[in-house]
């Protein structure tokens, strides 16, 4: 069974890279098009339905683009859809969704200080969640008031940020920033694959029939892509801030999230004015900064929270607590480890614990058994550069630890 937690290492690893790798392709065509989109110049010698045409220079050649609101007067053979970089990335996303905080949800996911609940129902309010929020979100998009953007936009802004305070009376820091940027790029995404392309489907299918197609499929599917211009940038923060405990392991992490969304608003709003010729509107940078500096202070005030220290290990921890290895390797963690991963870390250079992960107490170290065991035993990533100078007797002492332990549970 120790064995099942390398190979769960290197799936979430494996799930992560194709996350990355399909969230690249999906922002970077969807900032292109909206760059292009904003770029675009009327002329006298378009051709009937051409709404504006842009001449762009890369990788040694010119390329001349031309857009049509509608379509042009003749429908290509090919068209090139963008849609499987959405798809994608959502399915890769929702893969480490489940690898790492459904699997490890008595770890990852579930924070009893906060709210005491099994991983059961933790894992169902995750995915009820998500499943709602577009609900919610799509009917608010369809209702009177969807007909105005900006008072739409408005209301959604109130609606992410009760999320971010809902997320975070549920589940760990961590958890709730996650679900957050999950609960975000789930619009996005479903914007993409019931709205936009299916839009855009009928929209074709009605040239190549010879009807005229209805306005309204453009004006919505422009409606929910605006949206997602502007949401995109607070998603990659969310799903980095789990390497940055200062995010989302404070008193004001919810707080912490609705500044983060302001953020992407202002800075899509300078991209968007600049690429659609209308200036530089600098004072958006202006007012990132002191969001971004205000996101410090809060970060900061009051200090990071750890929870109420426990007198013994959680029910799902106990076991590496009690195994007869534990008082060597807590005498090795305490000498190799603990002046980084403390309260208040004795290492020169680290004002708080990295990535959260504080050990010092019994219960810390037996909920971080399994991380223990990957950093430190089968491997050598912990401590950074053996600064410590851990030792090879040591590395399995922990391997011992932690194998014995998972053994006497089979």
């Amino acid at each position: 069974m120790y064995e099942y937690a390398i190979a769960w290492e290197w799936l979430a690893f494996a799930a992560r890279w194709l996350h990355v790798v399909t969230a690249i392709a999906w922002i970077g065509s969807s900032f292109y098009f909206i760059a292009l989109d904003l770029g675009l110049v009327k002329r006298e010698h378009l051709p009937p339905g051409a709404y504006g045409e842009e001449w762009q220079v890369h990788g040694g050649g010119f390329y001349h683009i031309q857009k049509y609101l509608v379509a042009p007067a003749a429908m290509p053979e090919h068209l090139t859809w963008f849609k499987w970089e959405s798809y994608m990335t959502w399915l890769s996303g929702f893969a480490m969704l489940c690898i790492v905080y459904y699997g490890g949800a008595d770890l990852f996911l579930i924070d009893r200080h906060v709210l005491d609940i099994s991983a059961t129902t933790a894992i169902l309010i995750s995915l009820a969640s998500l499943g709602i929020g577009w609900i919610l979100y799509d009917l608010l998009c369809k209702s009177p008031i969807g007909k105005n953007t900006w008072g739409l936009m408005a209301l959604l802004y109130v609606v992410l940020v009760a999320m971010a305070w809902g997320y975070t009376q549920v589940f760990t820091g961590r958890a709730a920033f996650l679900h957050l940027g999950a609960f975000t790029a789930t619009i996005m995404s479903a914007n993409v694959f019931f709205i936009i392309i299916p839009n855009q489907k009928i929209v074709v299918a009605d040239l190549i029939a010879g009807r005229t197609p209805d306005p309204k499929l453009g004006a919505q599917a422009k409606q929910r892509s605006l949206h997602n211009n502007y949401l995109t940038l607070p998603v990659i923060f969310f799903m980095l801030s789990n390497h940055y405990p200062l995010a989302f392991a404070t008193a004001f992490n919810w707080i912490i999230a609705a500044l983060v969304f302001l953020m992407g608003v202002t800075i899509r709003h300078w991209f968007n004015t600049t690429h659609a010729r209308k200036g530089e509107p600098t004072w958006t940078w202006i007012v990132t900064v002191i969001l971004f500096i205000l996101i410090m202070w809060l970060s900061t005030v009051p200090k990071v929270l750890t929870g109420e220290e426990q007198a013994e290990a959680a029910p799902a921890f106990k076991r590496f607590a009690d195994n007869a290895h534990f008082p060597a390797v807590k005498d090795t963690i305490s000498t190799r480890c603990s002046m980084c991963h403390a309260a208040e870390p004795a290492y020169e250079g680290i004002a708080r614990a990295p990535n959260g992960v504080i050990l010092e107490s019994d219960a810390e170290i037996a909920a971080h058994a399994r991380e223990i065991y990957i950093q430190a035993g089968r491997s050598h990533a912990m401590p950074p550069g053996n600064i410590t100078d851990m030792t090879a007797d040591e590395r399995r002492l922990v391997t011992a630890w932690f194998e014995s332990a998972v053994g006497e549970t089979r």
